[in-house]
């Protein structure tokens, strides 16, 4: 289990990497093309297409898996307080259960859409020139496959029980 965790960690901390690359690449891409707009009189193309079909997409689904990983989704948690230990652990095995059969679903629902996409190659006209935006359309099928995976591992680890080495790790 403590390996499947390790490797968990590794994917979702790769994935919101690969998010903060894509952020710092959309920030310098409309930097660019900004100044290049403004002082040399010539835009870079397809800036808007790019930024809103590429970027912004993969930096709002990929790094959903390591959001879910660390448990920093939003929470409300009113009732929690009332709730004995086990009682707790009944409400996070149901929550987890919930969104990883949400994610999926979604995921599933994406991953139809992708496909129908990459099949009729869909693209965005600019200035006369094709630029491909299908492969797009694959980055929130897998933020959601791999949040789902993410909140099935927790399940997992609720149903399993903590262990006391877990515990301690977990807690620094």
């Amino acid at each position: 289990m403590k390996s499947l965790e390790k490797a968990a960690d590794r994917l979702s901390q790769g994935l919101a990497l690969i998010g903060s690359i894509g952020l710092l690449a959309m920030l310098v891409h409309v930097t660019l093309d900004v100044a290049l707009r403004n002082f040399a009189d010539t835009p870079i193309p397809a800036t808007n297409e790019i930024v809103s079909r590429y970027y912004m997409v993969l930096i709002v689904f990929l790094p959903l898996a390591w959001v879910e990983r660390q448990r920093t989704m939003i929470t409300v948690e009113v009732m929690e307080m009332l709730l004995t230990p086990t009682g707790r652990r009944i409400s996070d095995g149901a929550v987890a259960l919930l969104a990883t059969v949400i994610y999926a679903a979604i995921g599933w629902v994406t991953w139809a859409v992708a496909l129908k996409n990459l099949s009729i190659g869909t693209f965005v006209d600019v200035l006369g020139h094709k630029v491909a935006v299908w492969p797009s359309y694959f980055l929130p099928t897998l933020g959601f496959f791999l949040a789902a995976a993410m909140t099935a591992l927790r399940l997992v680890i609720i149903i399993a029980g903590p262990s006391a080495p877990a515990q301690e790790g977990a807690e620094t």
